[in-house]
């Protein structure tokens, strides 16, 4: 499989940091999210038409280690790496650095492909593995 990268930029909001003007830790989850849904459009695939056509894909697991703080207003950069070739899971890896290429944070999320009327685990689209060969 080859790798495949994708990079999406966003600029802090005031609404996403404390009162010390950093960025609360809990929106972490939220860059990760916005870069795996870039990560799928870069594809060609939109997240949308996956959930038009039956298969939703709940986080089954967050990881995050935080390296340095972010601040009000600075640009961050999201690199979203796909980890391993998808079954009924996919894993993404992830590299938050800021407008200064400093490491801010790392992690990983694992999803897995459900069946959105049953609930129950199916495997990943024929047409997703297609565009990842």
């Amino acid at each position: 499989m080859q790798q495949k990268y994708s990079f999406t930029k966003t600029r802090i909001r005031y609404s996403e940091t404390d009162q010390m003007g950093v960025v609360y830790h809990g929106n972490y989850a939220q860059y990760f999210e916005m870069g795996r849904t870039e990560w799928l459009r870069s594809l060609g695939v939109a997240y949308k038409y996956m959930e038009i056509n039956g298969i939703i894909l709940p986080v089954i697991s967050l990881d995050i280690k935080y390296l340095k703080s972010a601040y009000y207003d600075e640009v961050l950069t999201i690199k979203t790496s796909l980890k391993k070739r998808p079954l009924v899971k996919i894993s993404f890896d992830y590299e938050i650095t800021n407008e200064h290429n400093e490491l801010i944070c790392t992690g990983n999320t694992e999803l897995a492909f459900l069946d959105a009327k049953t609930k129950k685990p199916v495997k990943c689209p024929d047409a997703l593995l297609k565009l990842l060969k």
